[in-house]
């Protein structure tokens, strides 16, 4: 069975698995709609990961036509090569984990089957995201992925106590959101205008033929619009307060969205568009200081959050932040190891985050935990090894990842540097202080949610070893050249020559001295913060406050520095404002009224013309000599006395 077919095949199983869920999950049981849900994206894995095995060269799959013009047509068609077998891998391996994670998690939910055929057509709209062959499919999967994280979001809408907040944090992400999907759209017709097409291949073919100069206001614009295209789906700044929110989805929908799948549309759209940024080297440096301003100001966030989803929310934007900056360095394959080893990472202390919310009752506040490491071993240890891994701890795959991104930031600029140290500084800090306030210490929940805590069952803790596993030997993916001879640097070489465009674009290593330099800094800088962390949570047994006691630094990062208020005092209560005042007053002053008024006159005219409607003959006569009067005066007045 050849590619074509097979891949075909990966997309329809997630798209089949959602309508059988969606229309007779109802009158099935939970253990029977579980495992039709995850076979459906455990199977895609398995072809996909078979795909790679054999894949050799690019594969393009025309699939129908939807227009076609003299000059224009447009297409429904698959690519696959290097990056989107890459990325189809990573969305159907990390999304069966979540599946078989959710069986246990959502067990018992009345929405246990509308659940499950939200996560497969979540799914199938992100595979047609990554395998897409132009920017039209790219957006078609790109708005699909935005309709299902809304529906996942909002889940619970109609809990008595959260029912609110859910549906505002859903609305929120949805219109967050749709600002991005403008700059994708109108990206897409200034792209339209400029190279006649939306396939990825025609237009960077055209590109060598036009011979388009580095920094042209077309590129510019096309580039900039992509970007904030990107800015919207991987929460950067501003477009970032979304993605926090969204926690108020159910912690498989947050691991989903948050570590392998949508929160990487925007860095996937910018690796695919490569040959666009690599001649717009000011789009390159606009990515650079967004994505370093962005993982900088959620570090500082994150620090004091008390909510354990909070904390890791803030982590995702940050990292996201770090992914941006590669791509402003012009190190797309670097980005694309940040966004494979955190997919591991970032999965598994979701996944874990909801097992520690499993067994506190769903109790999310880090002030009413503590001392579950004797309650939860297996939980505790994969949470730690996740901890450890996203902290850049040696030899971890988060180690090698960030250390990627360091030695770019290092050939770029000592600031640069400076400032992803203290961001990559930063996330050890917030993530050891929520690792030992959650598992030592004395348990500060209440008497009851103490005498039921437990261990979750088989078919949680078993995603989350996997993920562990994943965590720890995920840098092996990518490892140095002067740890290993043979395999070093093998993502990198697997992108590079796989993937339209990046055989062009030379990843930049640094000499050993410096590599190994950055690496020692980095473990040093990490054992540091590890101990004084122990220090001051288990010997000194520091407790954190409640929010509302926070002052100083500590206030701002508990406020998210104000940004949800500045953004409503902005936008949403001028919104309010104008549909409350301003829209009623046009529609009941200028619109009603307006239109009363407009008929009344032609009421009235109408009443008065029907007057001259006699039926004698004679009158009529006179208004047609009248008529012809009136004729002949304006002729001679105009043509003649005025001519003269």
């Amino acid at each position: 069975m050849g590619t074509e077919t097979l891949i075909l095949f990966v997309l329809l199983f997630p798209l089949i698995g959602g309508l059988i869920n969606g229309t007779i999950g109802k009158n099935l049981s939970e253990t029977v709609v579980g495992t039709i849900g995850t076979l459906m994206v455990a199977i895609p894995f398995v072809i996909s990961f078979s795909i790679f095995l054999s894949l050799e060269s690019a594969v393009n799959i025309p699939l129908f036509s939807l227009l076609k013009l003299s000059d224009f047509s447009l297409n429904a068609g698959l690519q696959v090569d290097a990056l989107a077998i890459w990325m189809t891998m990573i969305i159907t391996g990390i999304g069966s984990l979540i599946h078989i994670f959710s069986m246990g998690y959502m067990k018992g939910d009345p929405g246990f089957y509308k659940f499950f055929s939200y996560l497969n057509l979540f799914i199938f709209s992100m595979l047609i995201l990554v395998l897409g062959s132009s920017y039209f499919m790219l957006f078609f999967g790109w708005e699909g992925v935005g309709i299902c994280s809304y529906l996942l979001i909002g889940f619970h809408y109609n809990d008595k106590e959260k029912g609110l907040l859910n549906t505002l944090a859903a609305r929120k992400a949805f219109v967050m959101n749709r600002i991005g999907d403008l700059g994708l759209l109108i990206g897409c017709f200034l792209l339209i205008n400029q190279f006649g097409s939306l396939e990825f291949s025609v237009i960077a073919e055209k590109m060598k033929s036009l011979s388009i100069a580095t920094d042209s206001v077309a590129i510019i614009g096309i580039t900039l619009c992509l970007f904030i295209a990107a800015t919207g789906k991987s929460a950067q700044i501003p477009l970032f307060t979304w993605l926090p929110d969204a926690m108020a989805g159910p912690t498989p929908v947050s691991a989903l969205i948050h570590a392998a799948t949508m929160v990487t549309a925007g860095i996937y759209l910018v690796v695919r568009s490569n040959f666009l940024f690599e001649l717009a080297p000011y789009t390159q440096n606009i990515i650079l200081y967004i994505g370093l301003a962005t993982s900088l100001v959620a570090a500082f966030i994150a620090m004091r959050q008390n909510d354990i989803k909070k904390v890791l929310a803030y982590s995702t934007v940050s990292q996201l932040g770090l992914m941006f900056v590669a791509l402003g360095l012009g190190s797309y394959t670097v980005a694309i190891f940040h966004v494979t080893t955190h997919a591991f990472f970032k999965a598994l202390l979701f996944l874990g985050s909801g097992s520690i919310i499993h067994a506190n009752h769903h109790e999310q506040d880090l002030t009413k935990m503590g001392g579950l490491k004797k309650y939860m071993p297996v939980t505790h240890l994969v949470f730690l090894l996740g901890t450890l891994a996203i902290s850049g701890f040696p030899l971890l795959s988060g180690f090698f990842s960030k250390d990627e991104i360091l030695a770019a930031g290092f050939v770029h600029s000592p600031l640069i540097f400076s400032l992803l140290i203290l961001s990559a500084s930063l996330t050890a800090i917030y993530m050891f202080r929520m690792y030992f306030l959650v598992f030592f210490g004395q348990f500060r929940g209440d008497h009851h949610t103490k005498e039921h805590l437990h261990e979750s069952p088989g078919v949680m803790t078993l995603p989350l070893i996997v993920l562990a596993i994943f965590s720890v030997l995920g840098g092996a993916l990518n490892i140095p050249d002067f740890i290993v001879s043979n395999g070093a640097h093998w993502l990198d070489h697997f992108l590079n020559h796989g993937t339209f465009g990046l055989d062009k674009i030379h990843s930049h290593h640094l000499e050993t001295s410096s590599a190994v330099g950055i690496m020692i800094g980095t473990s040093v800088i990490t054992f540091l913060i590890i101990g004084i962390s122990y220090w001051m949570y288990v010997s000194k047994q520091k407790v954190t406050k409640d929010e509302h006691d926070f002052t100083g630094w500590e206030k701002l990062s508990s406020k998210k520095l104000y940004f949800d208020e500045i953004y409503n005092a902005l936008f949403v209560k001028s919104v309010e404002w104008k549909a409350s005042k301003v829209l009623p007053f046009i529609e009941n002053s200028i619109l009603i009224k307006g239109i009363g008024l407009l008929t009344h006159m032609i009421s009235f005219s109408g009443s008065q013309i029907r007057k001259i409607q006699t039926g004698i003959l004679s009158s009529y006569f006179f208004w047609m000599i009248l008529g012809i009067v009136g004729l002949i005066s304006y002729y001679l007045i105009y043509f003649k006395l005025w001519n003269f």
